[in-house]
């Protein structure tokens, strides 16, 4: 199964390191992100798992949950994690799934045999909540993701879905939007009342507007 952006993120039923749990249920009405690793007492997943650890308020912020998933065990995950918060100075809270068969690798993609036959690639997913996959990044196993990038894509798609904006080149949260060329500037002047500044007819620019 190949997951595309707008696609239905598939359900999944899972042990997990805090017990079994249904994917969906745990969502809730929340955002997810969800993201896989090769195995478990890997160097740069342990460094990101603590970092993703040190985000939990930001996260909660964003009303989103993070979840993580290995090919490795619930025994070795406990074990990991207490790893991670020692090397990390940090406490992971969120739950890493154990999918030994690999079914869940599966389901969502994150097996690349051109990569690897069998280790899962280190693709990330945040996941709206109407369950929709709304961003898909997949690094190569040698090289960390950047969890302030996955922060700054998360403020950038709340912002979208609940205003008519875009965001430009390295948009950083607080900084002016883009109105998109379906809105016309009449109607933009009178949605954006903080103004909007003309670059080119198709190139407008606005603060942003929940600030």
């Amino acid at each position: 199964m190949s997951i595309k952006l707008g696609d239905i993120a598939p359900d999944f039923n899972a042990e997990s390191t805090e017990g079994n749990l249904n994917f969906y249920d745990f969502l809730g009405n929340s955002w997810g992100i969800l993201f896989s690793h090769p195995a478990d007492y890997t160097p740069v997943c342990t460094t990101e798992l603590g970092f993703t650890a040190k985000l939990k308020s930001e996260f909660e912020q964003r009303n989103t949950k993070a979840i993580a998933l290995s090919v490795d065990g619930v025994e070795d995950h406990h074990s990991w994690i207490k790893d991670i918060n020692e090397t990390q100075n940090t406490e992971v809270q969120f739950p890493i799934i154990a999918d030994k068969d690999r079914k869940i690798s599966e389901l969502y993609d994150f097996i690349h045999p051109n990569a690897s036959a069998t280790a899962t690639v280190r693709s990330l997913l945040i996941i709206d909540p109407e369950k929709k996959v709304r961003l898909i990044i997949t690094y190569p196993a040698s090289t960390g993701r950047n969890f302030n990038e996955i922060i700054r894509v998360l403020d950038s798609l709340q912002l979208v879905d609940s205003h008519k904006i875009a965001t430009p080149v390295n948009w950083k949260y607080g900084e002016d939007v883009i109105v998109p060329p379906s809105v016309s500037t009449e109607d933009a002047q009178k949605i954006f009342p903080k103004g909007v500044r003309e670059i080119k007819p198709y190139l407008r620019y606005t603060p942003q507007p929940n600030t």
